[in-house]
Formats: structure tokens, C-alpha cells, sequence
């Protein structure tokens, strides 16, 4: 609600939330949609929705006028649009999990709140209907990305293998961002023989804004899906922060790294698979890839929940990896500093590490450098810490690590299996060869 006398003068000119108004204040007009307040917004600002996308606030003071320029839609419904099937047209499934790209703005707090089910997505994007034939379009589930879990991604390799081997050319999963690397990289494991894409894409900035990523991002991942012969588990999102182009990033080597930029997602110790343009083209940028072939997906989702991922930092005690060891966790990714390091000097970790293995613990070492590989034989405190059984994960990304080594304790619980599991690359989570990547 606004102010009385915000709400008065409204009342007198049958002026609703939603309806286009135009505001003078001075010598300056606005014109746009009426937008609620917001609960905790001050009361005496009317707020608008610009033309634009974006919303202004102008204090209501003596002065002011403002008129009706036409009845606007109920801001509470946002009506779905019907694709009719087009047989013409590569048929792929769009799943929606949640996430910033299925949000719209709850303007009773002001937050961003998810509700729309992937129907409405169609009505933001009606350049969909040209571009793909939709056999499914389904929200399995909405979650906050943060608030996933391995159940989560158990049901989605579930969901994509059954669309994969329906017949459709790709599957598209909408997803949030912030742990969107993390899922890639489960159903990179999760999906064997795989032999057509499956495409994460979410956005950076809410439906709501004008800068909103989300149409473009869907675009780009439709076509990967319907009309490239990749055939691999990976994120497409902006490569540069304007809408240029899109890259298609595999799942286990790609990883957010800026909260907020539309361009947040990078590939780490690799490249690009491809470049997609809005326009259909796709560009391949890396030719070590995965082809469609003909054949049927299998799942393999056995996944051990007792993993954690921690981190050594300077002046970081073994409290955390104790803990974690006393309540039957079966095995712990550390972020190691440098070339594979934990702290071995007045704070000591190589003792509790080997007392972990003993207990039959899989401790696995992940770069939290990000870029390079670990290498425990050029210093010699990396060195005895080898001897311990500790794995040292190569290059593979600490969260790509985590969620492999559930996925490997998922089949095995013996440590040298275990190792030699950690250490075969499975989806492309390990490079052997590569260019230095700036």
C-alpha cells in the first residue's frame, strides 16, 4: 500500500496497480506502469516500471500531477503461451528446476520468488515456436540452486535420460546459477553413453529487469540442443557480458566465478566447447568433444552423501577434517594451496590425514588455485604428504572433485579403487594435455 494520500489521489482518477500512468514532477514526465510498493519501500514513493524494464521511484510532493494513459493486465497473472508442435523442427524437452531464470519479483518483499513454470517461459520467448518443436515441457521441481542436494540431482538425471531416450535431440535444464556448476558436473557422471546434449542454462538478472539474461540465454541453449551434433553434458551462458554470443562449457571444467555478471561462468584448464550466436550459428571452439551417436542412455546414479569439501588456509587447524572423520563421513575434498599443499608446520595436518585414510577415509586434494595441476613432487612437505594415500586430484575443479568423489564412493567405499577411479577421467574432468589458458 502507499501513502493515504498517494492511495486518495490514485482512487480519484481510477488509477490500479498495472495501469500505464504518465507522472510530471516539474519539468520532468514520466511515463510507465504503476507498480505495487514494495513491503519495506518508503510509502510516499511511487514506483514505476519504465519502458525500459526498469523501475524509478519518484517522491510524491506538492505539485505532482498524474494521469491515466491506459488499464494495464493484473500484474498477478502472467498468462502462458501455448507451442503448438511443429514436426518440422528439431523436438527437444525443456525441465525447469528453479532458479533466477524461472524467478519473477514478489512485490510484497521486494525478493525474487519462483513460480514459473516453463509454459510461461514460452510467453517471454515467443521466438521459441521457430526455432525448436517442444515434446516436454515440465518443472520437476523448484529449488533455490543453493538448496540442492544429490536427491536433486539424482531426479534429473532421471528425467533427462527418460527424455533422451524418448527420441528428442537434446534436453534443456533450467537452472540457478549459483550452483548450477555443481549439478553439470553430477549428470556428467550420471549419464553414461551419452550421445546427445544436455544443456544447464539460467540467468544472471531476473525477468523483471531489463537487463535480464534469460532470452538470450534460452535461445543459445535451444539451439545447441536441436541443432548441434555435440553430445555432452554442459552450461551455456553469455560469453561477454553484452548479448554477443553464448559459449557451451562442459560440465565438469566450467564454474561460476562473478556473482552477478551475465558473462559469471568461465571454463577452467580448458576451452570452449562452442560459440552460439542468437541466430543459429554454432561455432565448435574446441574439437575434443563428444558427437551424437545412435544408442540409449544409461543412468548411473550411485551416489555416497558422507563427502564433504573443505578448505586449508593459513593458520587453519584440523578440527574440521576430525569432526568430519568422528560423524562417518567415507571421504573429504580439501582445497589445497599452491601445487597441492596443507599447512605441515607449527599446525601439522599430515598426522590427522593419515589417521583419516586409516579409518578407512578417502582424502582427496583439489586445486583451489583453480588453474594448473597439482604436483606433489616438487616440495618436498607435498611429498610426505603422498605417503599418507592422500589422492591428489590433478587438475580436476574442487566442486567437480566433491561431486565425483560421492559418485565414486556411490560404487566403492575400497581407497584403491577409489584412487583409481578419482584419478580416470571419466567426462572430461581431467585435461592430460592443454594450451595455457589466460
Amino acid at each position: 500500500m502507499y501513502s493515504q494520500r498517494i492511495e486518495v489521489l490514485l482512487k480519484s482518477k481510477d488509477i490500479k496497480i498495472g495501469d500505464r500512468i504518465e507522472l510530471t514532477k516539474g519539468k520532468e514526465t514520466y511515463e510507465g506502469i504503476l507498480m505495487p510498493r514494495i513491503e519495506l519501500g518508503d510509502t510516499s514513493n511511487i514506483v514505476i516500471k519504465l519502458s525500459n524494464g526498469y523501475n524509478i521511484g519518484v517522491k510524491f510532493e506538492k505539485g505532482i500531477s498524474i494521469r491515466k494513459t491506459g488499464s494495464g493486465k493484473n500484474l498477478g497473472n502472467f498468462p502462458e503461451r501455448k507451442v503448438k508442435p511443429n514436426a518440422a523442427l528439431p523436438t527437444i524437452s525443456i525441465l525447469s528446476t528453479g532458479g533466477t531464470i524461472a524467478g519473477r519479483v514478489d512485490y510484497v518483499t521486494g525478493a525474487v520468488s519462483w513460480h514459473l513454470s516453463p509454459e510461461e517461459i514460452f510467453f517471454t520467448v515467443p521466438e521459441l515456436e521457430k526455432i525448436i518443436n517442444l515434446k516436454r515441457s515440465e518443472k520437476i521441481f523448484s529449488v533455490a540452486s543453493e538448496n540442492m542436494t544429490s536427491k536433486h540431482w539424482i531426479k534429473m538425471a532421471e528425467e533427462v535420460a527418460k527424455e533422451l531416450n524418448s527420441g528428442v535431440k537434446g534436453v534443456v535444464i533450467m537452472h540457478g546459477t549459483d550452483t548450477m556448476h555443481f549439478s553439470s558436473a553430477a549428470l556428467s557422471f550420471m549419464l553414461k553413453n551419452l550421445n546427445k546434449p544436455v544443456v544447464f542454462t539460467g540467468a544472471q538478472r531476473s525477468t523483471d529487469r531489463g537487463s535480464s539474461d534469460n532470452v538470450f540465454n534460452i535461445i543459445c541453449s535451444s539451439y545447441l540442443a536441436g541443432y548441434s551434433d555435440i553430445a555432452e553434458v554442459g552450461i551455456c551462458m553469455h560469453g561477454e557480458s553484452s548479448d554477443t554470443f553464448s559459449y557451451f562449457m562442459r560440465g565438469t571444467k566450467v564454474r561460476k566465478m562473478h556473482t552477478s555478471s551475465r558473462d559469471a561462468f568461465k571454463v577452467i584448464n580448458d576451452l570452449p566447447i562452442a560459440k552460439i550466436w542468437n541466430n543459429g550459428k554454432v561455432e565448435i571452439t574446441n574439437q575434443n568433444y563428444k558427437k551424437r551417436a545412435e544408442g540409449e542412455v544409461k543412468l548411473d546414479t550411485s551416489f555416497e552423501e558422507k563427502v564433504a569439501l573443505i578448505k586449508a588456509y593459513p593458520g587453519a587447524t584440523t578440527d574440521m577434517l576430525n569432526f568430519l572423520v568422528d560423524k562417518g563421513y567415507k571421504g573429504i575434498v580439501i582445497e589445497a594451496t599452491g601445487l597441492g599443499h596443507v599447512p605441515t608446520g607449527d599446525i601439522n595436518w599430515i598426522y590427522d590425514i593419515k589417521r583419516s585414510i586409516d579409518k578407512g577415509v578417502a582424502v582427496v586434494l583439489a586445486p583451489q588455485t583453480l588453474y594448473g595441476k597439482l604436483n606433489p613432487f616438487v616440495y618436498e612437505p607435498a611429498r610426505k604428504l603422498l605417503q599418507t594415500g592422500v589422492i591428489y586430484a590433478e587438475d580436476i575443479l574442487p566442486e567437480t572433485a566433491y561431486v565425483k568423489l560421492g559418485w565414486v564412493l556411490g560404487h566403492t567405499k575400497k581407497l584403491e579403487k577409489v584412487k583409481e577411479m578419482m584419478l580416470t577421467n571419466y567426462a572430461g574432468e581431467i585435461v592430460d594435455r592443454r594450451e595455457v589458458i589466460d
